[in-house]
């Protein structure tokens, strides 16, 4: 008898080794409706990551730095990817994403569009300051809170890079004497 139970319990802690060598990230495999905060989150992401990819294409073609252009095209490579990430999840979780960028955003974009050279390039540092600030701010709380498995993960992993543009966008802005916030 003893012997029959040791050979389910190693059988048993096999096959638990097998599960956990081969775990996936945690997930509900959409099975879940997102509501409240995260969908608001995901609402608010998606428009914000295009956003941020408009303002950086305006920014390589009306700006007068090589450092702003190669910032702005840092941010269109890195936005796009995490954009691509987040439409992939929306579509699993069954989420329309908005289609076009929110109107703060839209205000920016017109202002911005109607600057040129070094009066752009300050312009576009302040506003990448203000985005990346509350960029980082709604991520962190995304990734401490939300209920959704794999929207607190899109968050988890799409921080390092936020805190990254933040601190390369404010030293920028010191090297080009551009006060923000």
């Amino acid at each position: 008898m003893r012997h029959a139970v040791a050979i389910v319990l190693t059988a048993l802690g096999v096959a638990g080794v097998m599960t956990t060598a081969v775990a996936a990230p945690p997930s509900d495999k959409g099975d879940k409706v997102v509501t409240g905060g995260d969908l608001a989150f995901m609402n608010d992401a998606g428009p914000g990551g295009v956003a941020e990819v408009e303002l950086g294409r305006l920014a390589v073609e009306r700006g007068a730095s090589a450092e702003i252009k190669q910032f702005a095209q840092q941010m269109i490579e890195d936005h796009s990817k995490a954009g691509e990430k987040l439409k992939k999840l929306a579509q699993q979780k069954k989420v329309t994403l908005p289609p076009e960028i929110l109107p703060q955003a839209k205000q920016m974009k017109e202002k911005l569009a109607k600057l040129s050279g070094s009066e752009f390039d300050q312009a576009y540092v302040k506003a990448m300051v203000e985005m990346h600030v509350k960029d980082v701010t709604a991520f962190e709380a995304v990734a401490k809170t939300a209920t959704d498995a794999d929207v607190k993960a899109f968050a988890t992993e799409t921080l390092p890079t936020l805190k990254h543009h933040l601190e390369m966008i404010r030293d920028l802005a010191k090297t080009m004497n551009v006060s923000v916030k």
